[in-house]
């Protein structure tokens, strides 16, 4: 015989299992959703650290001078110029040496306000006032002043200096850098040349180089 409450059990069984079901597939949507929320906030947070980095970074990097762009003397091959630059100071006063782009040169301050090639072509007699620092006779041309340039004069390469004295004083900067010219030999000196810590100076009123 059949039973007449079978029906009403096997729907009321049938109803309970689908709301178990339903109620199982909330609870892993939940899961997933709740999960998802965790990997999202975890991926804001590294996202956000990696921005706040980029922040940080940024501005050192800006800070950070960039390589000065220089031409090279035609005889910048030298070997006497490689003795030369690897003698130049990390520092002149308190300028930062800077890199360059060019061979056998050298940049110091931001903006850069001393300049060293080397290998420029030998100077003829000149006119210019010559000066004597520790030993180097320097020529001096001021026509594009502030910015004061210095050429070795009776040494081979012959090495310029181009001091912007806004930044420094011109006699400072050749200073800095006369003990590693001097690796070279000198085979001429200018006639009348003034002893800049003898007590001359570097100025326009300087003793001219016959």
């Amino acid at each position: 015989m059949s039973n007449p409450d079978a029906p009403d059990k096997l729907s009321a069984a049938t109803i309970n299992a689908t709301r178990i079901d339903r109620a199982r597939t909330i609870v892993r949507r939940d899961s997933v959703v709740s999960m998802s929320t965790r990997t999202g906030s975890a991926r804001a947070r590294r996202a956000s650290a990696a921005l706040v980095g980029l922040v940080l970074v940024a501005p050192l990097l800006s800070a950070c001078a960039g390589t000065v762009p220089l031409d090279p003397g035609p005889e910048s091959n030298d070997p006497q110029c490689a003795a030369i630059s690897v003698r130049v100071p990390d520092t002149i006063g308190e300028l930062a040496r800077r890199a360059t782009n060019a061979q056998a040169t050298a940049a110091w301050g931001d903006p850069a306000a001393v300049i060293y090639r080397c290998g420029l072509p030998a100077q003829p007699p000149s006119d210019l006032p010559c000066f004597d620092v520790d030993g180097v006779d320097w020529l001096l041309d001021e026509s594009n002043a502030p910015q004061y340039v210095f050429t070795t004069y009776g040494r081979t390469p012959v090495t310029e200096v181009i001091v912007d004295v806004t930044y420094i004083a011109g006699a400072d900067a050749v200073r800095a850098l006369s003990a590693p010219v001097s690796v070279v030999d000198a085979d001429a000196r200018c006639l009348a040349a003034t002893d800049v810590f003898g007590g001359g100076s570097v100025s326009p009123t300087a003793e001219p180089t016959p």
